[in-house]
């Protein structure tokens, strides 16, 4: 970027967010506070005569000026400010204390200065939502998760009855199928979770009859068996899958159950086989599988091992992750003791060492953003706090604004904003760095006091799932109009360069102007 456009862009200044949308309540918008410096308001002439002091006549010969130099020549060359607003903008440059900048120096740091204010500006932008959209399905009973295949770039929704829905890119619903398990003599038979198992196109579906059942997306049968894992002694309630995009081949199932202990299956040959076939198994490739829990305690399957913990200690798991930034599995329970949990795995990744957050009336849920390393929690007491998983003690911050208990939290990672969602039905939406709510929204749910209530945002597609029991909502956000400075009015057709200008020439497309108009 030359020196000429960063002082436009600097002089020019910009907004840090739109207005919020007429349908939002309560925004908070933040003023910039740098624009009475004196560096935002030098233009683009004053930086071509400040260039030109820092000119040699002398070819490739720098030239370097002390601060007393920097301040005398500069009142002198721009013809305004003080000597002590350029003694200020010296220091500002001289981060190193060399005592001497030069041009180089000076452009760095204007440079440094628009990326920094971008990235504020990222911070604070409020999003443009559409209307909340209630998509037509089929689900008779709560839907329990949404996830997004990212090989077909289509969505599945499953309920607790077993009715697994398949929608397209678009949201348009294509296909529902009942997933069944050999249980189904069981009268409240339930789906509890789902996740992806994108490097080996599976997905893996949990029941209430102790059992992790993974379904081939490849099959020729439509979502045939191919392992069933059972012998599980709780009823697992949630799940999440992890593989290293590096090496596939690594990857981690960790799962919660409702006594409390929290276990992972750490596959090691996931692109060969997730468990080893026994000799004596059916040489039929879509038969099932079964594989007993025992089996994998034991060690039998050599292509995965398994870790463990029961520091919840009789509580419910409401929810598990693994995180390879901090090689850790976090899980919580709606418990005031050890209500997170971080299981931290040794060199020998094998075993476990452990700290916990223990949170006033428990949560409900949590999220992490790997690179603020900041654990997002969404507390029954109707706060969300912030904490760095290193510091157990007391959190970094508390969102303060919900008048309800705390159901969902999700980082809107590239934003660096947090998303909260509360019982009455209130999303917020928090700037991390300000630890203010910039965005607030009434979703017109039914009311009803006994509900379960899902959130996924799928931040690739700016789409924002909310689920009420059987019920599926879409807040989908408004396409934002690029703010990129175009050359042409139209679509440019064919660029020549100039050999004697020694310069591109363009041609756009008026194929929209009338012909005859001379």
């Amino acid at each position: 970027m030359s020196c000429q456009k960063a002082a436009l862009e600097l002089n020019i200044g910009s907004q840090l967010g739109p207005k919020s949308p007429e349908r939002t309540e309560g925004v908070t918008a933040f003023e910039d506070y740098g624009t009475g410096l004196l560096e935002n308001q030098l233009s683009v002439g004053d930086f071509v005569k400040i260039q030109k002091a820092f000119e040699s006549p002398e070819p490739r010969k720098i030239i370097c000026m002390s601060r007393e130099d920097f301040t005398q020549k500069m009142t002198e060359i721009v013809g305004w400010g003080t000597k002590e607003e350029y003694g200020e903008l010296f220091d500002k440059v001289d981060v190193a204390q060399d005592g001497f900048i030069n041009w180089d120096k000076l452009t760095s740091f204007i440079l440094l200065e628009l990326y920094e204010r971008d990235e504020r500006a990222k911070a604070t932008v409020v999003p443009q939502w559409k209307d909340l959209e209630f998509l037509p399905v089929k689900h008779k009973d709560t839907i329990q998760k949404v996830i997004f295949l990212k090989n077909s770039s289509h969505y599945l929704t499953i309920s607790k009855e077993g009715l697994l829905a398949i929608w397209g890119e678009h949201l348009k619903l294509q296909e529902t199928f009942p997933i069944t398990s050999d249980a189904t003599k069981l009268k409240h038979l339930w789906v509890t979770s789902l996740v992806s198992l994108e490097n080996v196109n599976k997905i893996a579906v949990a029941f209430t009859s102790k059992e992790i059942c993974f379904y081939d997306l490849l099959s020729k049968e439509e979502f045939a068996c191919q392992y069933k894992l059972q012998g599980l002694k709780g009823t697992p309630i949630c799940m999440d899958y992890w593989y290293d995009p590096l090496d596939a081949n690594e990857s981690i199932l960790s799962f919660g159950d409702i006594t409390g202990k929290v276990q992972a299956i750490a596959f090691t040959a996931a692109l060969i086989s997730l468990f080893e076939r026994p000799a004596s198994a059916c040489e039929d490739g879509e038969a099932t599988m079964t594989i007993n829990w025992a089996e994998l305690l034991s060690g039998c399957h050599k292509c995965c091992h398994i870790l463990e913990h029961k520091l919840h200690q009789g509580d419910w798991v409401r929810q598990v992750t693994y995180n390879a930034s901090l090689d850790a599995i976090i899980s919580s329970t709606t418990s005031n003791t050890n209500s997170v949990v971080l299981a931290w795995r040794e060199k020998s990744k094998k075993h476990l060492n452990m700290t916990s957050f223990n949170i006033a009336q428990g949560i409900h849920a949590f999220d992490y953003h790997s690179r603020l390393n900041l654990i997002a929690t969404a507390g029954i007491n109707n706060k969300v706090c912030l904490w760095n998983p290193y510091v157990v003690s007391k959190p970094v911050g508390v969102l303060w604004g919900h008048s309800a208990s705390v159901i969902a939290v999700q980082f809107f990672v590239e934003r660096k904003q947090l998303f909260s969602f509360s019982k009455d039905k209130v999303l917020r939406l928090w700037d991390i760095q300000h630890q203010l709510s910039i965005q607030r929204i009434a979703c017109s749910f039914p009311k009803s006091q006994d509900f379960r209530c899902l959130f996924h945002f799928d931040e690739a597609h700016g789409r924002l799932f909310i689920s009420f029991n059987n019920q599926l909502a879409l807040l989908a956000m408004k396409s934002e109009a690029s703010k990129r400075v175009k050359s042409h009015e139209k679509a440019v057709t064919c660029v020549l360069y100039n050999s004697i200008l020694k310069q591109p020439s363009q041609c756009e497309d008026d194929t929209n102007e009338d012909p005859y108009d001379n």
